[in-house]
């Protein structure tokens, strides 16, 4: 059996042709490329054969597969190392921030703060209690903070790690971190300028935009999630 991997989500199939579509990140077949099947790690380790006390040259048996094979032209020539380009400035900072996986960390900030944030404005709309809604502000006021930040790592990873591909999925996903983003700064900035817009005839349009926001956060969280387990 011959195996795929998904260029772009790294999505491994096992079939004697690739699929048709990558059910993980929507892909054609064409961003398939075939791998080794032995190169895939299996779930379960390998049984290892006990040795016999019986055996007196058991050990010389472990000891003799494990002598280096003789160096050849062809292996030689095989583990030669290509110099790697030296990242400097922007280029360098960009490589840390994705090795180090920024984006997932920074997105739970909002992910976080944001349902707390909702639910505080519904209770202090429900029960007509001031000080809920001003801490459902406090709340939006950190999550815009950290916007810009889980933004840009967003993007940096989508066009380093997932090849800038737009299909499908990606693009439901950008546009959920749009929506969120837009969302949580009117939300911030109406509280803002009319502390009491829960009071007013507006409530019910100001509590849908933050609904809104939060469905669009979750729907982003859900797409994050998809890529990271592969599920």
């Amino acid at each position: 059996m011959k195996a795929w991997q998904c260029s772009v989500c790294k999505y491994i199939h096992k079939g004697d042709t690739p699929p048709e579509k990558c059910p993980i990140c929507g892909v054609d077949a064409s961003k398939f490329v075939e791998i080794d099947l032995a190169s895939i790690p299996e779930n379960t380790p390998p049984k290892k054969k006990p040795l016999k006390r019986s055996e007196p040259d058991a050990p010389k048996k472990e000891e003799a597969v494990k002598k280096p094979e003789p160096d050849t032209p062809q292996k030689k020539e095989v583990e030669k190392k290509v110099p790697k380009i030296k990242e400097t400035g922007l280029e360098k900072i960009n490589s840390l921030l994705i090795r180090h996986h920024a984006h997932p960390v920074l997105v739970h900030t909002p992910n976080g703060i944001l349902p707390i944030a909702v639910i505080l404005f519904l209770l202090a709309w429900i029960f007509d209690y001031d000080l809920l809604a001003r801490v459902a502000f406090i709340n939006l006021i950190f999550v815009v903070l950290a916007l810009p930040l889980v933004l840009l790592t967003g993007i940096l990873e989508w066009k380093k790690k997932y090849n800038g591909a737009m299909t499908t999925i990606f693009k439901l996903k950008i546009l959920a971190a749009a929506v969120t983003s837009a969302s949580c700064v009117i939300s911030l900035v109406w509280f803002w300028l009319d502390p009491m817009v829960l009071s007013s005839p507006q409530a019910l349009i100001f509590l849908f935009i933050n609904i809104i926001m939060l469905i669009c956060a979750g729907i982003a969280g859900y797409i994050g999630g998809k890529f990271v387990f592969k599920d």
